[in-house]
């Protein structure tokens, strides 16, 4: 069975754990994923940057329960590995965005996945054809 896959990025998993615009979206990928329909993936660079950014904004006991709350869902957060930090440095170099930003990139290109943002900064990514995007 083909599967399609997908990268969340941390802006697309801060609009499902706040309940922000596409969350609705998400909530149809995770239940995707779940029902082993696609798979989802998370560079393990941007699950720092959801906690950083939960933590900055409501303190470390939110920030941990978050994490359990991100453990509990189909995604699979994937560790960082030489190809991947090579594609993404690669990325930064030519690309004005957020080096969190070229993790997703990198790993979707290693995936042949699409990656999920609403972030406007992966734009010019796309118009490059660097990667495929989802929008919520």
């Amino acid at each position: 069975m083909h599967q399609d896959c997908f990268v969340i990025d941390s802006y697309a998993l801060l609009a499902f754990l706040e309940g922000g615009v596409g969350c609705e979206k998400i909530s149809r990928f995770l239940e995707g994923a779940a029902g082993e329909r696609c798979q989802l993936f998370m560079s393990v660079i941007n699950l720092g940057e959801v906690l950083y950014i939960v933590e900055r904004e409501r303190g470390l006991p939110k920030a941990q329960e978050t994490l359990a709350r991100i453990d509990e869902l189909p995604i699979r957060i994937i560790d960082v590995d030489r190809p991947q930090i090579l594609v993404a440095a690669h990325i930064k170099a030519r690309w004005p965005v957020a080096y969190a930003d070229c993790f997703a990139v990198a790993l979707a290109k290693l995936k042949a996945a699409a990656v999920v943002t609403g972030d406007p900064e992966f734009k010019v990514l796309e118009a490059a054809s660097e990667v495929s995007v989802t929008w919520l």
